[in-house]
């Protein structure tokens, strides 16, 4: 890691990697744990999480669904109940050895399916208990083997996650998917970060899921990163942990499950999507100070009082955003831009003896570093608008780069030639287990991402690897 007394000593399209270790510990939104594989989120990283969770709550919440929590420690027989499921998350789990007075040993939460359903199977009782929704917002531990980068993969991180339980298929499926789209409102409307909405293979699905849908980021670099996913977990877990209840009908029915999360990658994505070699940029939305606004001093007692006070004005006129108001003496106002330019401040005002006397201020924006002189009275109207082609501007050119990158593909050659191009690859394919295992060997690492919801049909195609009947479209790509 460079010194990190200095800005950014990389650029980001010669060395991503570097590039964003940087930006996220010098902006300061995490820094590395003494722990391997954790990370520590400070405050303006937390931040953001804040504004994910308000956002997400508001959304969810008009669902009926509710906050609860439930234990970090998992008893190991609770995993055994569904054989999938453990199979699945085996070499992630942490394990706490069995201690003195215990009758066995307990996991330290990977994921809380188990230990929210053997609650489940006790509170519910009849169709009027119906539909249960509860989410949770904790952390989780997975104990990671690869390469570790904060927010991205981490052996500890922050999510969320809902488990929702219906009397019939129907509306367990409908919410399904409105879960989904919770999270891309989150992606694109908040983050401003592109996503597509689809639905993962077979060979990719959560361990025990009956279907996993999914919203799917398109990085700078080529590499796909899965940012949220929403579970169809059919009637397998309640079979497993035994929760039924007594339908109007007075039959004993089994009901139907799903389970859904976004983590703290969310802002991993945020970083890499907007984030140029000055730094950080944030979307207006997800910022926690919108503003920063910098008085330039000068060698009169006089006018600096006269600066201040305008500025103060300016801060209490636009405190809606939370502007930084910077009275500091200790650092130069060059040095305070580029300070602000690092941490991503949308939107920089500057303030000097000058521009009071022109009854003006200097805006300027963090994306495009395009400098505006505006008057006082039109300052207000500006600002928002500003601030609106901000998160505009930053999601439509994340668009138009995502849209770029696709490549649509028919045969192997084509397929590998995208691949090395560092493209998003849409491709037909005929959805075997073992030739979907087969692409990911002969590419070493790329993956099915995911079947569009929109698309995704096969209209009789070959596959583009084995050239068998396709059965729908998939996405491919390299992924974190």
């Amino acid at each position: 890691m460079a010194d990190d007394t200095k800005g950014i000593t990389v650029k980001k399209a010669e060395d991503m990697a570097e590039w964003y270790g940087q930006v996220v510990v010098k902006s300061e939104l995490a820094d590395y744990a003494p722990i391997r594989g954790f990370m520590i989120i400070r405050p303006r990283g937390y931040a953001i999480w804040e504004k994910v969770q308000r956002t997400l709550d508001s959304h969810v919440q008009k669902k009926g669904v509710k906050n609860a929590y439930f234990p970090l420690l998992i008893p190991e027989s609770f995993f055994k109940k569904e054989a999938k499921h453990a199979e699945g998350f085996n070499a992630e789990v942490a394990w706490l050895e069995r201690q003195p007075g215990e009758q066995e040993r307990y996991a330290i939460r990977p994921t809380s399916e188990t230990i929210i359903y053997d609650s489940y199977a006790r509170w519910i009782r009849s169709w009027r208990d119906l539909p249960l929704r509860l989410n949770q917002w904790c952390s989780v531990v997975r104990w990671e083997v690869k390469d570790t980068k904060i927010f991205l993969r981490s052996r500890e991180f922050l999510w969320q996650e809902g488990h929702c339980v219906y009397a019939t298929e129907a509306e367990c499926h409908k919410e399904t998917l409105h879960y989904l789209e919770c999270y891309r409102k989150i992606a694109e409307d908040l983050l401003a970060v592109p996503v597509i909405l689809g639905r993962k293979t077979e060979s990719e699905r959560f361990a025990g899921a009956k279907d996993t849908y999914t919203i799917e980021g398109f990085m700078p670099d080529g590499k796909a990163l899965q940012m949220g996913t929403s579970h169809d977990l059919g009637q397998g877990f309640a079979t497993s942990f035994g929760i039924s209840f007594l339908g109007d009908d007075g039959q004993r029915q089994t009901p139907w499950q799903n389970s859904w999360g976004i983590s703290t990658r969310m802002l991993g994505a945020l970083v890499m999507t907007h984030g140029d070699d000055k730094g950080l940029i944030l979307p207006p939305s997800a910022a926690e100070h919108r503003l920063a606004i910098v008085p330039i001093f000068v060698k009169d007692d006089e006018l600096n009082k006269k600066t201040i006070e305008r500025c103060r004005q300016l801060a209490k006129t636009f405190s809606r955003h939370n502007p930084i108001l910077d009275e500091s003496t200790a650092y130069s106002a060059g040095w305070k831009f580029n300070q602000y330019e690092l941490q991503g401040i949308p939107i920089r005002i500057e303030i000097g003896p000058k521009d009071i006397e022109k009854d003006s201020a200097v805006l300027v924006r963090r994306d495009t570093g395009e400098k505006s002189f505006v008057p006082t009275a039109e300052l207000a109207a500006r600002v928002k608008t500003t601030l609106d082609a901000i998160q505009d501007g930053l999601y439509g050119r994340a668009k138009e780069r995502t849209e770029a990158a696709k490549a649509v593909v028919s045969t192997w050659e084509e397929f590998v030639q995208a691949d090395k191009d560092k493209r998003l690859i849409l491709a037909h394919h005929c959805g075997d287990a073992d030739c979907e295992a087969a692409i990911k060997t002969e590419t070493q690492g790329v993956t099915a991402r995911c079947i569009p919801l929109k698309g995704g049909k096969s209209e009789g195609k070959p596959c583009v690897k084995c050239e068998k009947k396709a059965a729908y479209q998939v996405f491919f790509a390299r992924a974190y």
